[in-house]
């Protein structure tokens, strides 16, 4: 049981088992506690409901992709992060959650859109590394000095590279830019936010779209953003 000095957490994870939603959070759920969260787990979106509860919370860490959400669930939800709970999330968790929801959408910045494939020259086997490609994460150098990213530089990573729908109410910390290839049908390269933040009333939003799956998170340099990013967004 939380003191009344610890901080709270709280995971909620579920949907599509390939983004290994257990072994991602599960992986974090030390260095939480060692940051003194009282952590609590939910493999439902139920708690969102829970408006006594969530006023109480301050950091709500999701992983929950191409799932759906009850209209009161969203309705806490969306009130906890704008009364000061911050929402933090990573890949699909956060950025590919409840796709028919366009006020999720508002509340978190940016929708998955596409993960373009390997070459389709490259043999492919049929499964999630078809889509593994060899891309760069850019901090936005007038970002460098914002604390979930200082003294990260580029960096790369062979995973999925998000495509996401997106606005200018972010701060985007990093991009990545998707090649435009002879077999792809568009036209030009084209640059998306990989790492962001988002003020909603008085809470705060982190998402990285790196994360795929628990090889990612334990990446050095994704880990670390993580990590920064979870303190960050929390009351």
């Amino acid at each position: 049981m939380a003191t009344s000095m610890e901080k709270r957490a709280l995971i909620v994870r579920g949907g599509w088992t390939g983004h290994q939603p257990v072994e991602t959070t599960d992986a974090f759920i030390p260095f939480l506690t060692e940051q003194g969260y009282d952590v609590r787990v939910e493999d439902t979106t139920a708690v969102y409901a829970d408006a006594g509860y969530l006023a109480g919370v301050d950091l709500i860490v999701q992983t929950n992709t191409m799932s759906t959400i009850e209209t009161d669930e969203l309705r806490g939800l969306m009130g906890a992060v704008a009364s000061g709970t911050g929402l933090a999330g990573w890949h699909g968790g956060i950025a590919d959650s409840y796709r028919s929801s366009s006020d999720y959408l508002q509340l978190v910045g940016g929708q998955f859109a596409a993960h373009p494939p390997r070459a389709p020259r490259e043999e492919l086997a049929g499964e999630a590394a078809d889509n593994f490609v060899r891309h760069t994460i850019e901090i936005v150098p007038e970002r460098a000095d914002h604390p979930i990213v200082a003294g990260i530089g580029d960096f790369e990573l062979t995973t999925e590279q998000y495509w996401v729908l997106t606005d200018e109410y972010n701060e985007v910390l990093a991009t990545t830019t998707l090649a435009a290839r002879d077999f792809d049908p568009w036209h030009r390269p084209v640059t998306c936010p990989a790492i962001w933040t988002r003020q909603w009333g008085e809470g705060r939003v982190f998402v990285s779209t790196p994360g795929h799956e628990l090889a990612v998170v334990q990446d050095p340099n994704v880990r670390t953003v993580i990590e920064r990013g979870i303190l960050w967004a929390s009351r």
